[in-house]
């Protein structure tokens, strides 16, 4: 079958000044002026510049700072067909009258979680071997540390639970493949036999909280997953395992991590906090058992361009009439992040 041959779809671009990295928004610009007619780049829709690009756009390019796309912009967008995300996920900056109108959907979710599931990895095989609080000891005493005071630590035939299988959850699942430990998995939308399946041993949320070394959250914020991982079981963890969350602070019941973790027998890793950035006199900034990053595991810097690179391909698939390869369902927002 004979592709359609190539047009070049208006686009309007509204990720936003100063959303991206000046090299990530020079690589956006280009490749949008490279598959379509770009428009320009707006930060909002209230000028008669950016009412009359909006008019004319087929294409909407969004982001972070994007502002939200409701009923009265959709209004003002008469040849819009599609929005084109680059980044995670939509649900704060569409409103559900996009999906209404017909109007095609994607993001760049799934590029997103590459970089997601990456840093886990890393802080899944760096937790068991306790690098973050050996090395601070280390910094503190400078010499030699003998093997003997370390404990157990090591990466060989360690139990590592997942919390979720979402986009991430499995991602992190295959990268674990290679190494020498049992992931455990639950997720109460999986039957055991689509669990094994994934490679990974069925549990309950509390056989797994009691039972691994290292805990690792990627259940999306929902109202039925608010403190999904609750006092209760975060006292059930066993001493010296590791808390990591990469997915939103509001899944675990922090009141309760921070006074385990600052107790002294529970290591945590945690890229996401309630608030986003926790109070400056909150322990667990100091603490000798916790890595504190500020939401850094999602795509930054390079990883950015993934994000856009992914976005533009589906541009390509536009300008040629094809389906999108990373179309965002309505029904799917529910459960999503």
């Amino acid at each position: 079958m004979t592709a359609s041959p190539a047009r070049r779809p208006r686009v309007l671009s509204a990720v936003g000044t100063g959303a991206l990295a000046p090299l990530s928004a020079a690589h956006l610009a280009r490749e949008l002026a490279g598959h379509g007619d770009l428009l320009g780049t707006v930060d909002a829709f209230r000028t008669a510049d950016e009412l009359r690009m909006l008019a004319a756009a087929e294409v909407l390019v969004t982001g972070w700072r994007s502002p939200r796309i409701d009923a009265e912009v959709l209004d003002r967008a008469p040849n819009l067909t599609h929005i084109l995300h680059v980044a995670g996920s939509v649900k704060e900056k569409l409103d559900d009258e996009v999906w209404r109108r017909g109007i095609g959907v994607s993001s760049a979710v799934d590029a997103n979680a590459i970089p997601v599931a990456e840093y886990t990895l890393a802080a899944i095989l760096m937790s068991n071997k306790r690098v973050v609080q050996i090395a601070r000891e280390y910094r503190e005493r400078r010499e030699l540390i003998d093997q003997a005071e370390l404990g157990v630590i090591g990466n060989y035939r360690r139990r590592v639970g997942i919390v979720g299988a979402s986009r991430i959850g499995r991602r992190v699942i295959e990268l674990l493949r290679p190494f020498d430990v049992e992931v455990v998995l639950n997720d109460p939308t999986l039957a055991d036999d689509d669990i094994r399946a994934l490679g990974a041993t069925p549990a309950s949320l509390a056989e797994l909280c009691a039972g691994c070394d290292v805990v690792s959250v990627h259940a999306p914020s929902l109202p039925s997953t608010r403190n999904l991982i609750d006092a209760q079981l975060i006292a059930s963890i066993r001493p010296g395992a590791t808390l990591i969350n990469t997915s939103r602070g509001d899944v675990i019941d922090q009141a309760a991590l921070t006074a385990r973790v600052v107790g002294g027998d529970l290591n945590a890793v945690l890229d996401v906090t309630v608030p986003w950035a926790l109070p400056s006199d909150d322990p667990l900034y100091d603490h000798p058992n916790v890595l504190l990053t500020p939401h850094i595991a999602g795509s930054v810097g390079t990883e950015v361009d993934r994000m856009i690179d992914a976005q533009v391909a589906e541009l390509r698939r536009i300008a040629v009439g094809e389906e999108l390869a990373h179309p965002v369902r309505f029904e799917s927002l529910a459960t999503a992040a």
